[in-house]
């Protein structure tokens, strides 16, 4: 036989020898896996190793975040939207999401510190401006995000957040899957009330129940004010609240058009204390009102300061006209920088404000009165506060 013939011969038995190989391993691995499994069904071999999400060590199962809602239920619709929200979740395979109801004794900020006790990742306020700020006060600092579902009268952070209104469905889109931004949060501390607190009035706040005169820091996230702001929301009427929204308030506040106007001194900051007549003082942490109003066109969430503006208007309803328009003008842009106006507001930056006006007022911290003062300080925590928003 020549070379070429053994040549071929070899390589016939090689390929033969390296079949039977192949056959005989696939057959040993087939039968230890085999007895892998009859060996763990009879304990004789340990499983392998798995986390506590049920996946293998190796390749881990990432852990869903928990949500938790803390719900207002004497909203419309809210009881409702539980289902709604448990099913949302149960969609994007997140964990059974926590529901904690507000109480009239607790409008939310125990059953906030609850949740975030209990392990929450995002907390969804689910309820008027009420609710969002009893939430936002137990969660400042925490670095858990707040989300919102607004279904109040006039949802002021949500408006400013650009979160949808009227639309559960869609805030909650926002808050299971939005992005997270830290802004400014506001404090109101009354200093001094006023002896003859109308209690009746007091307590026509519209997620709170009405304060004592223990002196506390209250919460703001958009606006608070005193004077002819603060009389319209204590005067507007819950039956028309519930019919007509927000509307309500601009029906409440005709009948103080022609109120006094408040003797006040202010002081900004380590500025010296000057003293002014105006209708109302706003403090603000932004700007934006029901109605496409837009009071305070510089505030800005996240810049750490307070923005302070000073209505003031002379004339009877020539005045107040003037000072619609002004309103309008700087929404867009426009500021009438004419001296002599019968309506107008002025505005300036602080960290820090302290006011006291002569006879007392009503204040309001985001639509909930506190009651009648004559001193109050107001300061800016920055970046306190983390908010679930739309993705850019």
């Amino acid at each position: 036989m020549t070379w070429e013939g053994w040549l071929a011969v070899a390589a016939v038995v090689l390929s033969v020898v390296a079949l039977v190989v192949a056959v005989g391993a696939r057959r040993v691995t087939a039968g230890d896996r085999r007895a892998g499994r009859l060996g763990r069904a009879l304990g004789t071999v340990p499983a392998p190793a798995v986390g506590a999400s049920g996946a293998s060590e190796a390749d881990p199962e990432p852990r869903r975040p928990l949500v938790a809602f803390v719900a207002n239920p004497s909203k419309p619709d809210v009881p409702d939207l539980r289902a709604t929200v448990r099913r949302a979740c149960a969609e994007q395979y997140l964990p059974e999401p926590l529901w904690l109801e507000t109480t009239p004794e607790d409008p939310g900020i125990g059953q906030t510190k609850d949740a975030v006790a209990r392990g929450a990742d995002v907390v969804v306020a689910l309820g008027g401006d009420g609710t969002v700020r009893a939430v936002a006060e137990a969660l400042v600092g925490t670095g858990v995000p707040m989300g919102l579902i607004p279904v109040g009268t006039g949802n002021l952070l949500a408006r400013n957040l650009d979160i949808p209104i009227g639309d559960p469905l869609a805030a909650l889109q926002v808050a299971l899957d939005g992005t997270d931004r830290t802004i400014d949060v506001g404090w109101l501390r009354v200093l001094r009330f006023e002896s003859d607190v109308d209690d009746d009035i007091a307590e026509a706040a519209d997620d709170l129940p009405a304060d004592t005169d223990q002196p506390r820091d209250h919460i703001f996230l958009v606006i608070a004010g005193i004077g002819f702001d603060a009389a319209m929301v204590a005067d507007a009427d819950d039956q028309l609240k519930a019919k007509v929204g927000w509307v309500a308030y601009f029906v409440a506040g005709i009948k103080h058009l022609h109120g006094r106007r408040l003797r006040t001194v202010v002081r900004l900051d380590d500025e010296p204390a000057t003293p002014a007549r105006v209708r109302s003082l706003l403090i603000g942490n932004c700007g934006r009102l029901p109605g496409g109003i837009t009071l305070l066109p510089d505030a800005v969430l996240d810049d750490g300061w307070l923005d302070v503006a000073a209505i003031d208007t002379r004339g009877g309803v020539a005045g107040w006209a003037q000072l619609l328009g002004e309103v309008v003008l700087q929404g867009v842009g426009v500021r009438n920088q004419l001296p002599a106006k019968i309506g107008r507001i002025d505005h300036a930056r602080a960290r820090e404000v302290h006011l006291s006006v002569a006879g007392g007022e009503y204040v309001q911290v985001d639509g909930d009165v506190l009651g009648q003062v004559t001193e109050l300080s107001a300061r800016v925590e920055p970046a306190a506060l983390v908010v679930r928003v739309a993705q850019a």
